[in-house]
């Protein structure tokens, strides 16, 4: 995917309050810097961030980390954050490939992969967001009762995801090949941009939850 660059993006947010500018130090120390014993929650590539926004005004009493590698794409959550703001809600502008020295064992009770790259050349695959070097680092970060929760529109991608799962030896809570016609895995479901898009031209929606 080509981004376009927008200038003055990583100075707004390297300049941002609600942004971590050094997350690597706040390694368990996450709910201080929130002021709250709450639990944490992830999303990784959280895009311009309306799922993660939505999930943070619906649960004041969790905690929220999203994770945007691309500074031309957080400055379009930075701007609603403006207009919106929410105080259990927490921006990182990193790579989630070194999650594990972000936060401490057990330290984040989920994590959310909504609509990720899929890296579709084999040789690639492991920086997909759910290959098996991935579910290793969150297996480290989650708490004994912490899960992953993916959605995508790309078959091919969530078919590898299931391939993943088995091989890391994690067991599947739920898998459906049709969100928006599942009840049960459809309730309550927030659905992202990307998700609003590819439904509404009629593509089915797959998505599954992991325990480690």
């Amino acid at each position: 995917m080509r981004l376009r660059n927008i200038k003055g993006a990583g100075e707004a947010v390297a300049a941002s309050t609600y942004v971590v500018q050094e997350p690597e130090q706040q390694a368990g120390n996450w709910n201080t810097l929130f002021g709250n014993t709450n639990p944490i929650h992830i999303e990784i590539g959280m895009g311009k961030g309306r799922f993660l926004m939505t999930l943070a005004r619906q649960n004041p009493g969790i905690n929220y980390v999203g994770i945007e590698r691309y500074s031309s794409v957080l400055i379009r959550a930075l701007q609603k954050m403006e207009t919106d703001p929410l105080s259990n809600l927490l921006f990182l502008c990193i790579d989630a490939g070194c999650l594990e020295q972000i936060f401490a064992p057990g330290e984040a009770g989920r994590i959310y992969l909504n609509f990720s790259d899929p890296w579709p050349k084999d040789r690639h695959a492991r920086r997909r967001l759910t290959s098996p070097e991935y579910l290793s680092r969150y297996r480290k970060v989650l708490d004994g009762s912490g899960h992953v929760e993916f959605k995508t529109d790309n078959e091919a991608l969530f078919d590898f995801s299931l391939e993943s799962i088995e091989a890391a030896g994690w067991k599947l809570a739920g898998c459906t090949r049709n969100l928006h016609l599942d009840p049960e895995m459809n309730a309550g479901n927030v659905m992202t941009e990307y998700e609003e898009k590819f439904s509404a031209k009629g593509n089915p929606i797959y998505k599954l939850i992991a325990l480690p």
